[in-house]
C-alpha cells in the first residue's frame, strides 16, 4: 500500500502561485499513476491533473497553461505547481494514486484511485 501526505497549501492572493507536494511512502511509487483532485465547499470533487508512471500528463481544461504536474520518483513525490491562481481555485486539494501497468490508459475518475492523502487547503483571495 501507498500512503500519501500533501503539503504546500495556504492563503494566496489572486494571481499568485503555490506549489503543492504529495509525498508517498510504502509501495513501489514509480509504478503508480498519481492525480490531483480538488473539492470546493458544496461542490463535487473534480479532476485537476494527473501524471502516469511513464510521465504522461493530463490536465483539466480549467488549469491548462496555469498548473504543472511533475514527479520525482527518487523522492517519491509528485508536485503541482500552480500559477495565476484565481478565486475559483479555492478548494481542498488532494492527491491520489493507483498502481498501474504501462498499457493502462490514464483516468480522471476519482473512484479509480484507491490511495488518498488527507488534503491540503488552498485559499485564493480576490
Amino acid at each position: 500500500q501507498v500512503q500519501l501526505v500533501e503539503s504546500g497549501g495556504g492563503l494566496v492572493q489572486a494571481g499568485g502561485s503555490l506549489r503543492l507536494s504529495c509525498a508517498a511512502s510504502g509501495g513501489a511509487f514509480s509504478r503508480h499513476a498519481v492525480a490531483w483532485f480538488r473539492q470546493a465547499p458544496g461542490q463535487e470533487r473534480e479532476f485537476v491533473a494527473s501524471i502516469s508512471r511513464s510521465g504522461n500528463l493530463d490536465y483539466a481544461d480549467f488549469v491548462k497553461g496555469r498548473f504543472t504536474i511533475s514527479r520525482d520518483n527518487a523522492k517519491k513525490t509528485v508536485y503541482l505547481q500552480m500559477t495565476d491562481l484565481k478565486a475559483d481555485d479555492t478548494a481542498v486539494y488532494s492527491c491520489a494514486a493507483r498502481h498501474t501497468i504501462l498499457t493502462v490508459p490514464d483516468t480522471r475518475d476519482y473512484t479509480d484511485y484507491p490511495y488518498w492523502g488527507q488534503g491540503t487547503q488552498v485559499t485564493v483571495s480576490s
